[in-house]
């Protein structure tokens, strides 16, 4: 046998795919800040789930005794003007922002998947006409609507939750049309049609998985956006009704009242949108570098 000559058997097997490990690892290496983010998303989601156990104190019981204390060893992030504790009421509002973000999210990308991928494989004058109800749809100034809508529907979780996802899927659904025409000529696209499968067929086994990456990075920046929108209208009084604690709400009515005697009343709940949002924003970019072939080697 020639020296340095393989045998058949080295020849035929293939490299071994990287473990779970592995692959966590060289996203941490290559991706440090989407690392971050999803470090971030995951300690959200875990003191959501576990907001009974983790909060020290109960969200709605104060104490008037112990009004307006800045941080110490019993309250770590101080007591509101109620004598409620800042560090248990943050913990309960990250319960607030995940169903809320998760929710309308889910809602919008279900919508924006159904519309966008009809849109852009049938094409023709279904196209045209669902293009135009969009463009409609994206009109209207998106905080004026979302405030007329939970002013008709009233204050409530599952209404903010229903209104955010209608109104994320109009642009989210441009997104997954764009993707949708960027498949529906491929050539795998036009053998199967050869073969004789039907729409349906082609758009849920050929069209959709290839759409899929591009639906998963839309979702997961689209999470922080609808944290930040659920913020902004408790801010304005529209959000979550009392004594449910959303971090919105925190910054404004007590918090916006008493924020020059006790700044803390405004600087977690601050905090924690702001570095939800942070998370959700990095670990969507690292997401889209890592899932678009274009950008992998980048």
């Amino acid at each position: 046998m020639i020296s340095g000559a393989r045998t058949y058997g080295e020849v035929g097997r293939l490299p071994a795919r990287p473990g779970l490990g592995s692959r966590l690892w060289w996203f941490v290496r290559r991706k440090p800040l989407g690392a971050f983010g999803a470090a971030v998303v995951v300690l959200l989601l875990v003191t959501a789930a576990f907001a009974p156990v983790l909060a020290p104190y109960s969200y709605e019981q104060g104490d008037a005794a112990r009004r307006l204390k800045p941080p110490s060893l019993e309250h770590p992030l101080g007591t509101d003007a109620n004598g409620r504790d800042m560090l248990s009421r943050i913990i309960w509002g990250a319960r607030v922002s995940v169903t809320v973000g998760f929710g309308s999210v889910f809602i919008a990308t279900g919508l924006a998947t159904l519309i966008g991928t009809a849109s852009g494989y049938f094409g023709g004058r279904l196209d045209t006409f669902i293009q135009r109800l969009v463009d409609i749809w994206m009109a209207f100034p998106a905080i004026v609507l979302l405030i007329s809508l939970l002013s008709v529907l009233g204050p409530g979780l599952w209404n903010v939750v229903i209104t955010l996802g209608v109104l994320l899927a109009a642009g989210a659904s441009r997104v997954v049309r764009g993707a949708t025409l960027g498949v529906r000529n491929n050539l795998y696209v036009e053998a199967a049609r050869c073969v004789g499968c039907t729409d349906g067929r082609i758009l849920l086994f050929y069209v959709l998985p290839n759409v899929f990456p591009v639906i998963i990075v839309l979702a997961t920046v689209q999470l922080g956006g609808a944290i930040l929108a659920e913020s902004t209208i408790s801010f304005l009084g529209y959000g979550v009704p009392p004594p449910h604690p959303a971090w919105g709400a925190m910054l404004g009515g007590i918090g916006r009242a008493y924020m020059h005697q006790a700044p803390w009343l405004v600087l977690w709940p601050g905090l924690a949108i702001s570095l939800t949002v942070f998370g959700f924003n990095m670990l969507g970019d690292a997401l889209r570098d890592v899932l678009d072939p274009r950008l992998r080697g980048r």
